[in-house]
């Protein structure tokens, strides 16, 4: 792309000018690969690229998957700890990631379903002539979130995305492991008495919806589900902060190490395409340099690079020191 020339009367660089004057564009520039979405990406979740791991870590993440254990995934922002689970997916055929990102408030309860009560009350409520009363479906009113969801029985594992754990309360990996080491939750809510599961009496089952918004309701027995594959399950860490040594020795941990410069030039190629590795030459001796005194993540560099190589002018070095901005500068 060029940065002198005319599309819609301006340049293909400078589509805002700061200048008041309205110069209505036909359409925006192609955006990177990885900002491309809805009908630019066959999947929920980031755009799907191949994934360039090391052997040595490759191992780690095989052997994960025979002992049917949870990866903990560690290492600097940009190092792809995120993306090896979407990668995992496809690789694998596993299907959509189910995505649990974690903050300050979150709860396993919350992650493994939520009951709408007060929708269940109201229901309960309503006369039987109008279809609904007492009767009602209990299953109508329970929604299960991506952890309930990766142990829904099936023939193949679903792929879950723990993500920054480190985020969550203190005693959160402990609540996720006593549900990861079971295998099993259950639902009280739906709960029928032992007895009438045990005789096949009818209500023993009800179906709920699942965090997949097009996929099918999941069957749930007498209040509990149980896995029958374990899901691939990928928990990421920034380090923030140390996990009880329970959690830790049934995890297996994968630190991913900071790409060298052969394999940053492999990760511009797998992305950009090979010619865009020319205009990548200069901004990766200074990402190198900078990313040794500070933190730079591997995500900026290639901003940077598909901006040079897409039009940005070379001249405009302020553009490039905005995106290779330290992640530890303040404001």
């Amino acid at each position: 792309m060029s940065s002198t020339s005319e599309d819609t009367g301006r340049t293909s660089w400078g589509l805002f000018r700061g200048d008041g004057v309205s110069r209505p564009v036909a359409r925006m520039p192609e955006a990177p690969p990885w900002r491309r979405f809805g009908a630019a990406t066959a999947t929920d979740g980031p755009p799907v690229h191949p994934y360039r791991l090391g052997p040595a870590e490759a191992d780690i993440v095989n052997a994960a998957l025979h002992l049917r254990r949870p990866l903990l995934v560690t290492g600097k922002p940009g190092t792809g700890k995120s993306s090896l689970a979407y990668a995992l997916a496809h690789e694998l055929g596993l299907g959509e990631v189910l995505h649990w990102p974690i903050n300050s408030r979150s709860t396993l309860q919350a992650a493994l379903y939520r009951y709408d009560a007060i929708g269940r009350l109201r229901e309960s409520a309503r006369p039987a002539a109008e279809g609904a009363g007492a009767d009602a479906d209990p299953g109508e009113f329970v929604h299960l979130g991506p952890v309930g969801t990766a142990l829904v029985p099936g023939e193949l594992p679903r792929v879950l995305l723990v993500d920054e754990l480190d985020k969550g309360d203190i005693d959160l990996p402990n609540d996720l492991l006593t549900v990861f080491e079971n295998g099993f939750f259950d639902i009280p809510e739906l709960a029928r008495s032992r007895e009438d599961a045990a005789n096949g009496t009818a209500g023993a089952e009800v179906t709920v919806r699942t965090a997949d918004p097009d996929g099918p309701p999941a069957l749930v027995r007498a209040g509990r589900i149980t896995c029958t594959e374990f899901p691939v399950v990928v928990i990421t860490s920034n380090g923030e902060r140390e996990f009880p040594p329970a959690f830790l020795r049934r995890c297996l941990r994968l630190d991913l190490p900071e790409p060298d410069r052969d394999r940053l030039l492999d990760i511009i190629g797998t992305h950009l395409g090979s010619e865009a590795l020319g205009s990548a030459e200069a901004l990766l001796d200074d990402f190198l340099a900078r990313r040794a005194e500070g933190e730079l993540a591997t995500d900026q560099l290639l901003n940077a690079v598909f901006l040079r190589h897409g039009g940005a002018p070379a001249d405009r070095d302020h553009v490039h020191r905005a995106v290779l901005r330290s992640l530890g500068e303040g404001s």
